[in-house]
């Protein structure tokens, strides 16, 4: 019944490739790739008992390196390089696996597909390499007989296997979807937004009423479309059920589609991008208004959870006039601060760029003398002048979000780069050194709290202190590459590679290239650390 009133919650419709080689070959190919998966060393199911141990692109033998694809139809393997030339020399070839990831991939639309048949033989075969016949089984680690990917959730480890994280769970890739896996697993496990959706405190049922009562007041024009806040309640409820199998976010995913045209498609996005456009989608502008500072006071959950103030200070270089403006943030990106190593006796090698967090918050707060070609106007001078800018944090979220900046673009020379840099950060953060009231104590002293004596009280609303919990990583080239989230659950790190979950160590996740930052509160870090058993489900 609510299929066919909500024909978007439909999963995705997929390739046409994909769907005219069901319609000729049905399940016979799946079935029968079952008997050539295997478990890899790093507990992912890959494709084996290939015509070679280590096979090569079928077309230039002798390149066996990056990703393979395996023909579905004639068994060819292809690389990158040469996956639309076999679909096009032969008709119909369409349809491979990935022989690394063991995932669908079209040849013609050089993409990956999502057909969740597919992914239940993979879930059939990997159960048959979890468990095997008793005749068959030899004297293994005790490692090796544990569930690595437990096939429901691909989750491995000797502590993990008798305790799992309640609602750690892998997420399906519906064809290059690893931005929105990546930001998800954050937001699934971002305090807050976790207590008030699993709370019910969204109001499903009163949400729906409300918008039912003004789509039919817009069916000439189509409707609102699904509430993507109601989609998202559905994502936590399904993903903290109990369930360890690897969660597929088709509706989530075509709910933001409906909201966001212009970036619908299989196409690679900036996981950022994904994080501000779902926060804004989110946002019910029926709750937002002014305060009495003119400052944009929402009430949502989105900005209730993520939104700060920065402030900004021009200060005149001639008359020390100071014009100040407020604006909210969800996000704080930060520069990558370089340092580089003076020790002369260190090797070349050793003189390596080094980043940190607290360094690249130095500079965000740093006073930057604007130059001549940006004189702004002094409303005491009145006329022109050279200034100094300076941002500071007015108020902290409960979440904070640091974007660090690794895509440089040039506009003379009309390139982009990735910046592959290390940025090093702190588990525990301390953000009282940014704030506005100690930037302002530090530029002018405690008499400046005679005339701006709001401040102090304002960064006393909320903790300085945080911890971080999320950290997502971009791995590979610009135009292209994968997204990987790490959880941090009651002080253990797990890496969230799309449907596999992998405990990692401390020490892993310090030499990350972090792409975003996610910290909150410290005392809600703690509470949501609180050890709680769901019955039934072996799950904390």
């Amino acid at each position: 019944m609510a299929s066919r009133r909500n024909p978007s919650f439909n999963n995705p419709k997929p390739c046409p490739h994909l769907s005219s080689y069901r319609e000729k070959h049905g399940l016979s190919g799946y079935e029968s790739l079952q008997k050539s998966l295997r478990s890899s060393p790093s507990g992912r199911t890959v494709l084996s008992r290939l015509q070679s141990t280590n096979p090569t692109c079928s077309s230039c033998p002798n390149t066996s390196i990056g990703r393979l694809y395996f023909c579905l139809i004639c068994s060819s393997i292809s690389c990158p390089s040469h996956a639309a030339s076999h679909s096009l020399s032969f008709p119909g070839h369409d349809i491979s696996v990935d022989v690394e990831r063991a995932e669908l991939f079209c040849l013609s639309c050089a993409d990956q597909v999502y057909d969740p048949d597919f992914d239940s033989a993979v879930v059939a075969a990997a159960a048959k390499i979890l468990h095997p016949p008793l005749r068959r089984r030899r004297r293994k680690p005790l490692l090796m007989l544990l569930p690595p990917p437990v096939a429901m959730s691909s989750f491995r480890g000797i502590r993990t296997a008798l305790r799992h994280p309640w609602g750690l769970r892998g997420l399906n890739n519906l064809g290059n979807t690893c931005f929105m896996n990546s930001v998800l697993q954050a937001l699934l496990h971002t305090p807050p937004l976790r207590n008030y959706f699993l709370g019910d405190h969204h109001k499903r049922d009163v949400c729906r009423q409300r918008r039912r009562r003004r789509g039919a007041l817009a069916v000439a024009g189509g409707g609102e479309g699904p509430c993507l806040a109601c989609v998202v309640e559905g994502v936590f409820l399904d993903v903290f059920s109990g369930d360890r199998k690897p969660y597929s976010p088709a509706r989530f995913l075509y709910s933001w589609w409906k909201h966001s045209s212009n970036l619908s498609g299989y196409e690679q996005q900036d996981a950022h991008e994904f994080f501000i456009s779902i926060l804004d989608k989110i946002h019910d502008k029926e709750l937002s208004g002014f305060n009495s500072k003119g400052i944009v006071d929402c009430h949502c959950i989105a900005h209730s959870v993520f939104s700060g103030i920065l402030r900004s200070d021009i200060t005149c270089t001639v008359c020390g006039f100071t014009s100040t403006t407020y604006d909210p943030c969800v996000d704080i990106p930060v520069d990558l601060e370089t340092v580089y190593n003076t020790d002369k006796s260190a090797s070349p090698a050793d003189k390596t760029r080094l980043s940190t967090l607290a360094g690249s918050l130095d500079l965000f707060t740093r006073p930057e003398k604007l130059g001549s070609d940006q004189k702004l106007y002094c409303q005491n001078c009145r006329v022109k002048q050279e200034s100094v800018k300076q941002m500071s944090i007015r108020r902290l979220p409960l979440v904070l979000c640091f974007h660090v900046k690794r895509f440089a673009h040039s506009v003379i020379r009309r390139t982009s780069k990735k910046l592959d840099q290390y940025m090093q950060f702190p588990f525990s953060l301390d953000m009282t050194p940014y704030l506005s009231s100690s930037i302002i104590r530090n530029r002018f002293g405690n008499r400046i709290f005679a005339f701006e004596g709001d401040e102090s009280d304002l960064s006393g609303e909320i903790s300085s202190e945080f911890e971080v919990f999320a950290v997502v990583t971009h791995s590979g080239r610009l135009d292209s590459g994968h997204y990987v989230t790490y959880l941090r659950l009651r002080n253990q790190w797990y890496k969230c590679d799309d449907a596999w979950i992998t405990e990692v160590r401390e020490e892993v996740v310090r030499a990350l290239q972090g792409y975003m930052i996610y910290y909150v509160q410290k005392v809600l870090y703690h509470r949501s650390g609180e050890e709680r058993v769901i019955p039934g489900t072996g799950c904390f």
